[in-house]
């Protein structure tokens, strides 16, 4: 299941039945990511998600594939290039891991308890479990690291020390401090609050605004389901978390075509060379429905306030049907194969009343 740009083949985020997730980040440092087209972070994404059955595996995957293919191409459907590397949060029942990338360098943080953070630097620093075996000779050679004091990933990799990844006002700092303040008790709601906190600019706006959000809930308990949330429109503030669980019987068919973006198939300008000559319409039903409400809540305070209540309300009735589920299993997995388009259905009902 992916939340993904309508124009590429790779995901932003997502999960698989094995209740592996992974999500991933822009990141830049000392290493040039201008380059020939390759294999993009996203697709790494894809790829991790439809080989690995734990996130270690989904570690060693990603990296194979960068040995032998590397990272590159735009990253943006547009003429101008936009390119950058990748880091990863990869989580399943058991542990995380944290994945930074340097084109095809890498280093990766086991995380077994607590809470961690990404955003677009560099952060793994001198705790690292596994990583690229000419990591530190490429950087010796690059003259970035002496070879004798203590190696820290992110220092020696990105532009400046890792005293700016710290500063206040950064989102790595911001979102390391929402998660700081309600450790031992985060929720599914203390995430999608954080996802959707304006201030710390988590929850971007303009040109770069935050396009989809994504929170899952993963018991360590392999008899219970896991229970994914995905917003499938942009800003999660003016946004519905629609819950989806993996059950027997699902596929493609049981996904909402409201929230799948139009397909050109092999006319679709980006599969043409040059690329990105133009931009053809990729917006979903619930993409455009969500773009008028939004319009209107902008514009019209009272209304904005009475729709907002009706999604928060609707998303409150599905997180309590998802909590029982949760804590006591899955009891008719068929009643659930269409639990996500339904959700849909009702967020469409919530607009089509605005």
């Amino acid at each position: 299941m992916l939340s993904k740009p309508a124009w590429l083949w790779g995901a932003e985020m997502g999960a698989n039945e094995h209740q592996v997730c992974i999500g991933n980040e822009a990141v830049w440092g000392r290493e040039s990511a201008d380059g020939d087209e390759a294999l993009l972070g996203m697709d790494l994404v894809r790829l991790g998600l439809e080989r690995a059955d734990t996130a270690e595996k989904a570690v060693d995957v990603i990296t194979e594939l960068l040995k032998k293919y590397g990272q590159g191409g735009s990253c943006m459907e547009d003429q101008g290039s936009f390119t950058y590397h990748n880091s990863f949060l990869i989580s399943d029942r058991k542990e995380a891991w944290l994945l930074e990338t340097s084109g095809k360098h890498w280093a990766a943080e086991r995380r077994q308890a607590g809470y961690r953070n990404i955003s677009n630097e560099y952060s793994i620093k001198t705790k690292i479990d596994k990583e690229h075996p000419e990591l530190r000779k490429y950087a010796q050679s690059k003259g970035w690291w002496d070879g004798k004091t203590q190696f820290n990933f992110s220092t020696v990799y990105s532009f400046t020390t890792t005293a700016r990844i710290d500063a206040a006002g950064s989102r790595y700092c911001e979102g390391k401090k929402l998660l700081k303040k309600s450790n031992g008790h985060i929720t599914a709601e203390t995430m999608m609050d954080i996802l959707r906190d304006k201030e710390s600019g988590i929850n971007m706006e303009g040109m770069f605004m935050t396009t989809g959000s994504m929170v899952s809930v993963i018991p360590t308990d392999p008899s219970l389901p896991g229970v994914h949330y995905f917003t499938a429109t942009p800003d999660p503030e003016r946004s519905v978390f629609k819950p989806f669980i993996f059950v027997k019987n699902i596929n493609t068919i049981n996904l909402p075509k409201e929230t799948t973006s139009p397909s050109y198939g092999a006319d679709d300008p980006v599969k043409k060379k040059p690329r990105f000559q133009s931009k053809p319409d990729r917006k979903h039903k619930l993409f455009v429905k969500h773009e008028l409400v939004a319009a209107i809540m902008e514009s019209f305070k009272d209304r904005g306030k009475k729709i907002t209540e009706n999604m928060r309300r609707l998303e409150k009735e599905k997180m309590t049907e998802m909590e029982e589920i949760l804590s006591h299993g899955i009891k008719e997995p068929d009643l659930l194969v269409n639990l996500f388009p339904s959700c849909v259905q009702e967020e469409m009902a919530v607009y089509g009343k605005s």
